[in-house]
């Protein structure tokens, strides 16, 4: 769907996403869906809470998910 999306989760990721990585995937999900780069001005709101959400679900996510064999790859 988009390329600049990447995987944030382990192992495609080593270290837990941050939230800027968060947002910067978000944005770009939001962009591609709506098919703008930067809102207009009667847009803008409707677009960053469109992002907001989008990173709060994404962070639920990947809080939840248990990615299978994680812990025996994590260094002791």
């Amino acid at each position: 769907m988009c390329r600049s999306i990447k995987t944030l989760r382990p192992p495609a990721m080593p270290e837990e996403a941050t939230d800027d990585d968060i947002r910067a995937a978000a944005l770009q999900y939001v962009r591609k869906v709506s098919g703008f780069r930067a809102p207009a001005e009667h847009n803008r709101e409707v677009f960053e809470r469109a992002v907001d959400e989008v990173a709060e679900a994404t962070r639920a996510l990947l809080d939840g998910l248990e990615v299978r064999g994680a812990a025996a790859r994590k260094p002791a």
